[in-house]
């Protein structure tokens, strides 16, 4: 098969390089995919720059990387039914604490992470359900049902972000978003009802006045040491506020009292380590929401497997309008 990997951390035109490997054999459990797209995350970027670890090297000899892929089965393990084989898939965890990602033309991994595709999906789109998808949706859910409630997503231009609009708005919710001017007519088109500039200096007030001057009862938040401020303010008695990024403010001050004397949720999320049960939830949930046609991802460029470097710059350089993806079966 043909993969990107890398041996050391560094500079992505440095340190990825195009191999042939074998084929990987199918262990008891597992199912061997046949992919078609990869999709790059920020994650990758910082799993190959090194910043998620302590150590000078690597967890692996050499490295497979980025987690979200999509593609076809080909092959089972024992224990599996044989009936998978041909089967539509979207995968997760591709390379979390593995040593194969999704940037090869095969994988082999537990059957679990590779889930079934509905129908009316394409292997694009199922190639980001892994992280932005499931981070959506569980950000968004987490809480239950939003029908009737406000929600504000931080970020609505974002990959995350911009799933989360859509699935707001499938879901019933007043969705108000922040994002820059740049970008108000497209998270507009994702279903927000009002969009706020996050850059203003009244940001708070603009939001209370998106919503006829009440605070909202659910964030969907991108940045939270950045926003803590902003969403303390704006966020309703018994709110919840669900995180899933603070990068460029890692210790934020958090405004304590502001959010005790409203006895806000703060909830902290990591789609890699979702329990079962909220995993399972959350693929039914977005399942539900692509197979109605409720969810696009929209995609900001597509490389060949050679490019892998460019695509993973790409991302690494931000202001992406989408899914940066990978067609493995180019190049």
């Amino acid at each position: 098969m043909k993969a990107i990997t890398y041996t050391d951390y560094g500079a992505a035109a440095d340190v990825l390089q195009l191999v042939e490997l074998p084929t990987p054999d199918c262990g008891p459990g597992e199912v061997l995919v046949e992919l078609a797209y990869s999709s790059v995350n920020p994650s990758d970027v910082k799993a190959r720059l090194g910043t998620r670890a302590d150590a000078p090297k690597p967890p692996f000899p050499a490295v497979i990387p980025h987690s979200d892929g999509a593609g076809r089965i080909v092959a089972v393990g024992d224990g599996v039914d044989a009936s998978r084989i041909g089967q539509r898939v979207w995968i997760w965890n591709g390379q979390w604490k593995r040593l194969h990602g999704t940037c090869a033309t095969h994988i082999c991994l537990p059957a679990a992470q590779a889930v079934a595709l509905p129908e009316p999906v394409s292997m694009e789109d199922g190639a980001s359900l892994g992280i932005p998808g499931l981070t959506a949706t569980q950000a968004l859910f987490c809480g239950g049902d939003v029908a009737g409630k406000t929600v504000l997503v931080q970020g609505g231009a974002g990959s995350v972000g911009g799933l989360a609009v859509q699935l707001a708005a499938w879901g019933g919710a007043h969705v108000i978003a922040t994002g820059r001017a740049a970008d108000h007519a497209r998270i507009t088109g994702f279903g927000a009802h009002a969009v706020c500039d996050y850059a203003a200096d009244d940001l708070a007030t603009a939001i209370l006045a998106a919503n006829d001057g009440r605070p909202v009862d659910h964030i969907v938040e991108v940045e939270y040491g950045l926003n803590a401020d902003v969403d303390a303010a704006v966020i309703a008695e018994n709110g919840r506020i669900a995180a899933y990024g603070s990068a460029q403010n890692l210790r934020p001050e958090m405004p304590f009292y502001g959010l005790m004397f409203k006895a806000v949720t703060l909830q902290m999320l990591l789609i890699y380590i979702l329990p079962e049960a909220e995993r399972t939830a959350a693929i039914t949930r977005l399942h539900q929401a692509l197979s109605e046609g409720a969810v696009t991802v929209p995609v900001d460029g597509t490389y060949t497997l050679s490019e892998s470097a460019a695509a993973q710059a790409a991302v690494e350089a931000g202001r992406r309008a989408g899914a940066t993806l990978i067609d493995v079966t180019t190049g």
